[in-house]
């Protein structure tokens, strides 16, 4: 066969999502039918506009040899062609509906094979070719022969190939390009990376083979059975042994039935038997249904404890391995995550079959975001476009017909800000009326019209408790609706704060049913320049910075503090009570396990160590249930001092997601608080030679600056007021409300004066005066040093009065200070990780110990990071520091303006000098890098604070 010489593009431009592909239908796994991976290596062309190259490579015998090899799973932007774009909303290129550019990278792909040995006689039933997943646009070839082109990346779509297969020698052609008209529809916040980026697998199909299949499977809660009926274009039978179920396909067969839930997540194995072909069923009976208001599985209201997860990995984009699935989803589970929301495209079906397998809630979101016409408001939307509609409805169709027969999947959503349109009624009708069973989701739906429940995204703390009280107006059927986040406490660098505040109003008020964080992993790209790369950093012409980096997980996959916290904050066991008068309060929060999966501890402690422990006896609760507890007696031996109980829950046996002992929950009680050592001051300062000497430290004579304390040199000691400011800090330029950074630096935070106005000797001790203000400004700080000593210790007490109309909160209040020499450090306060205000929900009390470097947290774009709050006393570098109150410790080999100044992880160069920050206070995180800031009982207000330091040599 002769191809053109000239080239078609006009397909690139149409508004259909294209043509010759089969009908949508169920995916499984696998079965008894051949199948071929046509993944690998395959040849590579690049061109940089649609139309620069003809059709002939698609021949057979046409020469490659000079192409280049990529990796298909994959993107070829990560594969050194080109480079990959971030855009959080705006369009990479001029909007004009369906237009692109004329520069149009295309990626011309070739994959030779021949049929395995195995594979069935040509006339022996047929074949079908199927694509999972190609960025944004693909025309195919078979042996020379045009199959069809598709638009919708995240989506599958399969070719009739029987035909043309030949026993060796096959020639796969694959054209792809990066920008479509499909392009308008997926404008997901995320970054531009065209390939064919997921699985591409040649499957026979035998004669009678399963074609399309709908696994029904309910669960009457009442009556504890399940109501199984497969429908199937083929006609077969199924089978279920542990149920002892053989029906023909379409037959309703009831039986006693275990239900599925994402707590329980129990699985009955079948077979799908259609003469042609046999294929294994997981089937999971449950009902999702929105009554009372409210959204129920199996009669009961969930609580959604959820994570937004686009598919990442920062070396292979959006082709995670299976292993990389499946770590995600253990992940979740070992931190209480019982949810997630497919942001913003169905993910790879691999990853519902682990969520079916280990058990997870599913909202399954179609891959459709026009965001960027916000621009124009909203002027020339698709969704409210007729001639879009057929590309809406086949990517709703694509999805609900792919994903239908995972019981994880409780509710489809139509997408994601896409404004609003008689295309998402139009898919809203279709999904409804296809299946039923389920509930629909779209957050931009603001009255409800199309959707099940109220959505929203970022509402604040406010507004989601008047929303819970039905206090938020609207249409009387959207307040008759369940309310749920799909994105809330945006998890960007340091943060996000305030997840114990929303998860209290989720557990007050019934209507409020969750929410889902934004989001669950960092999108850095892997790069030798920077470590993880972020928007800008492959010189993109429009670009959103860092803003891809907001997830609870480093690019690396290593949880990040924030979800430390969120896993402490949605714990399904509350472990609370005033432990003095010898019981406390133990409640299951589970929606449907009971508590005889989990085994108590209890550990007492005694400024910071454990000194007894053993079991506690605690009943298997079911779920809402609550039973107090008595504890054991104090040991009678215990040594004087801070005292508390610690108790856990931990798995009491190894399930599939962890190992027995393995901690869901806990809680502290203090027993009897701390008491602050007597400081006499007993020592005069001396001055000789320059210096003031008092106790075992040495001052500067004309600056009051302490020199050293006993043997450890000190540099800079001073009031400290700023921070690196935080993403959260910095907010985002569209937002209408006070962002502290910006006005942080405008004040001159950052760049704070230090006058000396006096050194003064006495009896007892020595004080410095000193004014702290910005330059440009009248606004300051009075600030007092006094320093005094008992012989062998140094007490400092800072005494801090603003001066002027002090009308924004502070980054920080406290001293920094620098050591010479600093490596270990040992604490008494909140550990393992970092902790702020608003963040300190999983701060464990005990005594930890870590390197310097191990104290930082590395976000993706360097900010304020690694506090330990609630610090008793610390060790470094041959000081012991007891703060008086307790304080929050912060050591680092760079100082606050370096860690300012840098861009990348790469920019931190360490120092000769670990600066150690000893803070009375910090302000609190917030999520307002897209949401709202700390709640104002989290702000570090300018007014009079008075605090103590005692320095002494470390023992």
């Amino acid at each position: 066969m002769t191809l053109s010489t000239r080239t078609s593009t006009g397909y690139v431009e149409d508004f259909s999502p294209g043509r010759g592909a089969l009908p949508p239908r169920a995916w499984y796994a696998s079965s008894d039918a051949p199948s071929l991976s046509l993944g690998g290596s395959w040849r590579f062309r690049l061109s940089g506009t649609a139309g620069a190259e003809d059709d002939s490579f698609a021949a057979q015998g046409h020469d490659a040899g000079s192409w280049a090899e990529i990796a298909v799973p994959g993107h070829w932007v990560l594969q050194g062609h080109g480079a990959p774009a971030y855009t959080n909303h705006v369009y990479p290129f001029p909007v004009d509906p369906p237009r692109v550019p004329t520069e149009n990278p295309t990626g011309d792909h070739l994959r030779y094979f021949d049929l395995p040995a195995h594979w069935p006689a040509p006339g022996d039933g047929d074949a079908v070719l199927r694509f999972d997943g190609v960025e944004s646009c693909a025309r195919v070839w078979l042996n020379g022969t045009e199959l069809g082109e598709f638009k919708g990346s995240r989506l599958p779509h399969e070719f009739a190939v029987g035909r043309l297969l030949k026993t060796v020698d096959n020639v796969l052609a694959v054209r792809v390009h990066q920008w479509s008209a499909g392009s308008y529809l997926e404008d997901q916040d995320q970054w531009w990376l065209p390939g064919i980026f997921r699985d591409v697998t040649l499957l026979h199909r035998p004669v009678d083979s399963a074609r399309d299949f709908f696994v029904h499977a309910s669960y009457d809660h009442a009556r504890g059975t399940g109501t199984l009926r497969v429908d199937s274009d083929a006609a077969g039978r199924v089978t279920v042994p542990d149920l002892g179920i053989d029906v023909t396909t379409g037959e309703d067969v009831t039986v006693p039935v275990e239900p599925w839930s994402a707590e329980i997540p129990r699985l009955y194995d079948g077979v799908l038997d259609t003469g042609g072909e046999r294929v294994p069923l997981r089937i999971g009976f449950r009902t999702v249904e929105l009554s009372d208001g409210l959204i129920k599985v199996n009669g009961r209201a969930v609580l959604f404890k959820g994570v937004n997860r686009h598919e990442w990995h920062p070396e292979t984009g959006r082709t995670p391995a299976p292993e990389t699935m499946r770590e995600d989803v253990l992940l979740m589970k070992r931190h209480n995550v019982n949810a997630v929301r497919t942001s913003h495209y169905p993910p790879h079906p691999a990853f519902l079959d682990l969520c079916d397998e280990y058990g997870l809630w599913v909202i399954d979101e179609c891959d459709l975001e026009t965001h960027g016409f916000t621009e124009q408001g909203w002027r020339d939307n698709p969704v409210d476009d007729d001639r879009w509609t057929p590309a809406l409805l086949d990517r709703a169709a694509r999805t609900v017909e792919r994903d239908k027969n995972h019981p994880s999947v409780v509710i489809w959503s139509l997408g994601n800000e896409a404004g609003t349109g008689r295309g998402l009624t139009a898919m809203a009708e279709w999904i409804h009326g296809r299946d039923p069973s389920r509930l629909v989701h779209y957050e931009g739906d603001i009255d409800c019209r199309d959707t099940d429940m109220y959505s929203r995204m970022y509402a604040g703390h406010a507004e989601v408790e008047r929303i819970g009280r039905h206090l938020d107006g609207g249409t009387l059927k959207r307040r008759r609706l369940p309310f749920i986040l799909c994105e809330y406490a945006h998890a960007m660098g340091n943060g996000p704060g305030g997840l114990a505040d929303y998860q209290r109003l989720f557990e007050r008020y019934d209507r409020l049913q969750g929410g889902f964080v934004w989001e669950w992993i960092d999108h850095g790209v892997k790069d030798e320049r920077y470590g993880y790369a972020y928007g800008g950093d492959f010189g993109e012409e429009l670009h959103d910075g860092n803003f891809v980096c907001d997830g609870l997980l480093f690019p690396d996959r290593r949880p990040s503090p924030g979800l430390a916290e969120y896993k402490k904050v949605i714990e399904p066991v509350a472990i609370e009570g005033d432990a003095r008068g010898g019981t406390i309060r133990v409640t299951d929060k589970y929606d449907f396990a009971d508590l005889s999966g989990l085994a108590f501890t209890w550990s007492y402690e005694v400024n910071g160590e454990s000194v007894a422990s053993g079991e506690l006896e605690v009943p298997a609760l079911s779920p809402g249930a609550w039973a107090d507890v008595k504890l054991p007696q104090p040991p009678p031996a215990a040594p004087a001092g801070e005292a508390l109980w610690t108790v856990r829950a931990v798995l009491a046996a190894d399930t599939a997601w962890a190992r027995r002992g393995h901690e869901v929950a806990w809680g502290q009680f203090p027993v009897s608080a701390r008491t602050v050592p007597a400081f006499p001051a007993l020592v005069r300062p001396v001055r000789a030679d320059g210096l003031i000497t008092l106790g075992p430290a040495a001052f500067d004579a004309r600056t009051g600056a302490l020199r050293r304390c006993g043997d450890v040199e000190v540099t800079g000691l001073r009031l400290d007021v700023w921070r690196a400011t935080t993403d959260n800090d910095d907010g985002a330029d569209w937002q209408k409300g006070v962002r502290l950074g910006p006005l942080w630096r405008t004040l001159g935070l950052h760049r704070m004066r230090h006058r000396l106005d006096a050194v003064e000797r006495d009896d007892d001790g020595l004080t410095v005066r000193t004014r702290v203000a910005p330059a440009a400004r009248e606004l300051a700080l009075s600030t007092v040093y006094r320093w005094q000593s008992d012989g062998d210790r140094l007490r400092l007490t800072v005494s801090v009065e603003p001066e002027g109309d002090w009308t924004v909160p502070l980054p920080r209040l406290g001293i920094r200070f620098g050591l010479s020499a600093a490596d270990r450090v040992r604490w008494f306060g909140g550990g393992p990780g970092e902790a702020y205000p608003d963040t300190r929900t999983a701060a464990v009390v005990g005594r930890w110990e870590s390197s310097v470097d191990s104290m930082q947290t590395p976000y993706v774009r360097p900010q304020e990071n690694g506090a330990r709050i609630g610090v008793r006393w610390a060790e470094l570098g041959g000081l012991r520091v007891e703060g008086d109150p307790a304080f929050l410790l912060t050591a680092r080999r760079w100082t606050t303006e370096h860690l300012d100044a840098a861009a990348h992880r790469t920019d931190l160069t360490p120092g000769d000098t670990v600066w150690v920050n000893l803070d009375h206070a910090q302000h609190g995180i917030g999520s307002q890098s897209c949401g709202p800031g700390p709640l104002p009982q989290y702000h570090l207000h300018a007014e009079p604070a008075e605090f103590t330091f005692v320095f002494s040599a470390a023992g």
